[in-house]
């Protein structure tokens, strides 16, 4: 599943990050790198931008950023 398709609350596992260029690196400088746990925080009204919490640090990203993100959701 894709980290902008994860619901308020749940917790996931990153498996790759896509994009290409400037997008992908830029995703992995915040720190969304395989084998971090994310979670949602907070999702906007209109459901962008959405706000997510890895290591240790709340970060807000768009929806279309996070599509390029593939995750597996753990409990």
């Amino acid at each position: 599943m894709k980290l902008s398709e994860l619901k308020k609350g749940k917790k996931a596992i990153i498996e790759t990050v896509g994009g290409k260029g400037a997008l992908r690196r830029r995703l992995l400088d915040l720190g969304l790198t395989p084998n971090t746990e994310v979670r949602v925080r907070k999702v906007a009204p209109f459901g962008d931008p959405i706000e997510i919490f890895l290591r240790g640090y709340e970060l807000s990203i768009r929806k279309d950023e996070a599509a390029v993100v593939t995750v597996r959701e753990v409990n």
